[in-house]
């Protein structure tokens, strides 16, 4: 027993120094920016962008679909831009369908705006044999964006310009030879949600599958154009109805205030167990110090990102892995009233409390569950840091606690302060 028990501490000092390792920050400046794990809009300051889908022309089995895709489609266009963590998620704007968009950090808009915005609707075009120099038709072809595998930025070996390769799939290629054989000596168009971007003509069949859009592109106009066509089309026309910035004082100001709440109510709740509870308060608050470095360790490696409600979830959690020591305290306390051996009574105390501790969690977690699975935004990282740290307190309360409170009765002073609690 003697060595299992020194074995379980070692492990337990083990993995509070990990999570210490990775949750403290390593620079200088967390004293001016204090924040060590990925912060939301509400934190960071960014833009908050809202677009309402148009669904009319969607039939009502396939709108389910339409959104998802849509959502996809975003979140790849957001992604080509390098902003970190966006948050991109179907809501209810009253009776309509929307998407809402939260780009932290974010400090180019108006690229985003057109980059988001644009349907990216490619298609390929050729001359109308009825067009005249002063009326020209383009006649649809069937290769539009669909058979494209790849876009990307090269430049004219000849003049250095930026251009714009395409690469299509098996079906595009054929196709695409097709229609230049066809078009031999003639313009074929290519449009991009219906604007021009060029019209070479055609000196021999291509059949490699690929092809070049050139025109007067800055490497910026060419860069977004290949992102655009990468990411694909929009399933259904969006439009932005709603545009909020959150600037970089307000999240920062946020951040403070947060930890400076958070500090003043930890020491509150240090100060209640010590004073309460004596020594075995004392060990709790050890305790509670490892559950903190742990649950921020986790926050880190998954990573979660840390919004003002995030915040809230995670000092809540701070109060329930406290309350499951009360509990515990509460039982020793009972025990030692009866004349057990302090020993006894802390084995009885903490066997005795677990179900009480365990079904509270439970519960809490089923809420978090019902919360994060049918919620979005703010609220659900609400529960995702709560059910997190409700995990870890469980781990805390439980395990640490008992550990730290069996070294503490090895000696003669634990033994005469422990039986005080």
């Amino acid at each position: 027993m003697r060595r299992n028990f020194w074995i379980g501490l070692v492990l337990i000092l083990a993995i509070i120094g990990i999570g210490a390792y990775v949750s403290l920050p390593r620079t200088t400046s967390f004293l001016k920016h204090p924040t060590i794990v990925n912060q939301g809009l509400d934190l960071q300051g960014g833009v908050e962008l809202k677009y309402q889908l148009d669904l009319s022309k969607t039939a009502i089995a396939d709108q389910a679909q339409a959104i998802t895709s849509t959502q996809q489609v975003i979140e790849r266009r957001v992604n080509s831009t390098g902003v970190s963590e966006p948050v991109i998620q179907p809501i209810k704007l009253g009776n309509d369908q929307a998407i809402l968009v939260d780009l932290p950090g974010l400090k180019d808009v108006n690229q985003a705006i057109s980059l988001i915005g644009q349907t990216a609707q490619l298609e390929f075009k050729t001359l109308d044999p009825a067009s005249t120099s002063d009326n020209i038709k383009w006649v649809d072809t069937q290769l539009t964006g669909k058979q494209l595998s790849k876009s990307s930025v090269t430049f004219d070996q000849n003049t250095n310009a930026p251009q714009i390769s395409l690469e299509f799939n098996s079906d595009g290629a054929k196709l695409f030879s097709d229609i230049t054989g066809a078009n031999v000596g003639k313009p074929v168009a290519i449009f991009l949600d219906n604007t021009i971007l060029s019209s070479p003509n055609v000196n021999e069949a291509i059949t490699g599958g690929k092809a070049v859009i050139t025109g007067q592109f800055t490497v910026q106009e060419a860069t977004n154009i290949a992102n655009l066509l990468n990411s694909g089309a929009l399933d259904v026309p969006i439009s932005l109805v709603e545009q909020r910035t959150v600037g970089a004082t307000l999240g920062e100001d946020s951040v403070k205030m947060s930890l400076v709440a958070g500090v003043i109510g930890l020491g509150l709740v240090m100060l209640f167990m010590i004073i309460n509870y004596r020594l075995a308060g004392f060990v709790a608050v050890l305790a509670l110090m490892g559950y903190s470095v742990i649950t921020i360790a986790i926050f880190k490696w998954i990573p979660v990102t840390l919004t003002l409600a995030g915040i809230a979830g995670f000092i809540l959690s701070i109060g329930m892995a406290v309350d499951a020591n009360i509990l515990i305290f509460e039982r020793m306390r009972e025990e030692l009233r009866r004349g057990r051996d302090l020993k006894i009574a802390m084995e009885e105390g903490f066997k005795r409390a677990w179900p009480s501790v365990r079904d509270s969690n439970v519960a809490t977690l089923i809420t978090c569950a019902v919360l994060y699975f049918n919620t979005t935004g703010l609220v659900r990282g609400f529960a995702l840091t709560l059910a997190i740290g409700v995990i870890v307190s469980l781990f805390s309360s439980i395990t640490t606690s008992r550990e730290l409170l069996r070294l503490f009765a090895i000696g003669k002073f634990g033994q005469k302060y422990l039986a005080k609690v």
